[in-house]
C-alpha cells in the first residue's frame, strides 16, 4: 500500500476509519468502531485479504478504540490523517492543517454543531497522542459550498447577527456532494454541467452544482434545516421553538432534542428511523410508515425543484448515501413527483441498482445517477493535495 493516508470520521459514540492508498481506485483497509463507551462495544471491519473481522472493545472510549485500530492496520504506517470535521464555520474555507490554534478554533465552532464538532475532536485528540509526529489535517463538510453566492447563504436577518456571529447558511455534507459532483461530472462527460445531487442517509441534505460549484444547498446553519431525515425534522416552522416553550413549558434544550433525536421518519412512524423498515412495514399496511415515506419524498421532490432556481441548466439527478443507494423505490417516487422537469425513469435499471453505481434514465430528459458516495476517499485526496501544497 503506497502512502496511505488514515481517514478518521469520528462520532459521540463511533469512530469509522479508512487507510486509504494513492492512486485513483486505492485499495484500502477500512472499519467501524462503534457504541463506544458500552460493554457491547466493537470494531468492525476488513482487512488486506478482504475478509471481514469483528473483536469486542467492551468499555472502550475513543483512546481505546484508536489504539485497537492502529492494531488493525497491519503494519502499515500512515503518512498523514485525515480527519472529517462538519463545521468550519466562516474561518475555515479549506483543508486545513491541524495544530493547538486550530484546535482552539474548532472549540469555539461547538455550538454551532454541537451533536458533531465535539465528536469530531474527540477523535482528533485520540489521534494525535496516538501519532504525535504525523501531520494531521481537518477537511470540513461546510467547505464545498464556501462557493455560496450571498443570495442563498444569508439569512433575512438583522446584518449584525452576521458580521459579528457568522449566522448565516453554511451546508453540509461537502464531502460527499464534492466526491459525487466530479464523479457524474467524469461518467456523463459534462465537466461543465448542472447537477442536483441527493445524498440521502440519517443525514440528508441536496446541493445544486454548477461546473463543478456548489451553489446552493438544503442545510444551512446547523445540519437541520432542509430535508426531512432519520431522526432530524428538517424544515420547521421557526415560530414553533416558541409555540412549545409557551404550550407546553418546554426548554431550549427539549426542543432541540426533539428537532435532532425524535423527529424524521422516526417521529412521523413512530417506528423506526430506518428507511428499510420503513418500506418493510409500509408493504404491510403500516400508516405511519407510509406517511414517512410519502413526507419524506415529497419533501426532497419539493427541495430538488426549488433547488433548479440556482441552475442556469439542469443537466441531471444524482442519488447518493445510503437511502439514495439502496432504496430503488424512493427514487421512483422523488423522480415520478418531477415529472414536470422531463425526468423519466428506467424502472429496470432502477431496480437493477442497489448499492452500485448506473445511470437510470430512460433516454430522455435529464440524465439520473445512482453513484454511492466515497467520502473517506474526498478526505484522503484532501489531505494529499494540502500537505503536496508549497504553502503547506
Amino acid at each position: 500500500m503506497q502512502d496511505p493516508v488514515l481517514v478518521i470520521n469520528c462520532g459521540s459514540s463511533s469512530i469509522k476509519y479508512a487507510l486509504i492508498a494513492s492512486g485513483d481506485a486505492p485499495a484500502r483497509l477500512a472499519g467501524l468502531a462503534e457504541r463506544l463507551g458500552g460493554e457491547d462495544a466493537r470494531l468492525t471491519g476488513t482487512d488486506s485479504r478482504g475478509e471481514r473481522f469483528a473483536e469486542p472493545l467492551a468499555g472502550a472510549d475513543h483512546h481505546a478504540a484508536m489504539a485497537a485500530i492502529l492494531d488493525r492496520l497491519e503494519g502499515l504506517a500512515p503518512v498523514a490523517v485525515g480527519h472529517r470535521v462538519v463545521h468550519g464555520g466562516e474561518r475555515f474555507h479549506d483543508a486545513t492543517r491541524l495544530d493547538d490554534a486550530v484546535v482552539r478554533a474548532l472549540e469555539g465552532l461547538s455550538e454551532l454543531a454541537p451533536l458533531h464538532n465535539p465528536a469530531n475532536l474527540e477523535g482528533i485528540g485520540a489521534t494525535r497522542r496516538l501519532f504525535p509526529d504525523l501531520p494531521q489535517v481537518a477537511v470540513f463538510d461546510t467547505a464545498f459550498h464556501q462557493t455560496l453566492p450571498p443570495r442563498a447563504y444569508r439569512y433575512a436577518l438583522p446584518e449584525p447577527l452576521y458580521r459579528r456571529h457568522g449566522i448565516r447558511r453554511y451546508g453540509f455534507h461537502g464531502s460527499s456532494h464534492a466526491y459525487v459532483s466530479r464523479r457524474v461530472a467524469t461518467l456523463s462527460g459534462r465537466q461543465d454541467g448542472g447537477w442536483l445531487i441527493a445524498h440521502l442517509g440519517n443525514g440528508c441534505s441536496a446541493c445544486a452544482v454548477w461546473r463543478g460549484e456548489s451553489v446552493d444547498t438544503s442545510m444551512g446553519l446547523t445540519p437541520l434545516e432542509g430535508l426531512v431525515m432519520g431522526t432530524r425534522s428538517g424544515d420547521v416552522d421557526p415560530g414553533l421553538h416558541a409555540h412549545l416553550a409557551r404550550r407546553l413549558g418546554w426548554s431550549l434544550e427539549r426542543i432541540d432534542r426533539l428537532l435532532n433525536h425524535e423527529s424524521g421518519l422516526l417521529g412521523l412512524s413512530g417506528l423506526s428511523n430506518d428507511m428499510r423498515r420503513l418500506e418493510q412495514a409500509a408493504a404491510e399496511h403500516h400508516a405511519g410508515a407510509w406517511l414517512a415515506i410519502e413526507v419524506f419524498c415529497y419533501r426532497l421532490a419539493k427541495a430538488l425543484a426549488a433547488l433548479t432556481c440556482a441552475l442556469p441548466r439542469l443537466d441531471g439527478i444524482v442519488f447518493t448515501g445510503g437511502i439514495g443507494e439502496h432504496a430503488p423505490a424512493v427514487r421512483a417516487r422523488v423522480i415520478h413527483q418531477l415529472h414536470h422537469f422531463g425526468a423519466r425513469l428506467d424502472a429496470g435499471a432502477n431496480a437493477a441498482i442497489d448499492g452500485t453505481e448506473g445511470r437510470v434514465d430512460a433516454g430522455q430528459g435529464p440524465e439520473l445517477w445512482v453513484i454511492p458516495t466515497d467520502e473517506e476517499a474526498w478526505i484522503a485526496a484532501e489531505t494529499r493535495r494540502l500537505l503536496e501544497s508549497p504553502r503547506s
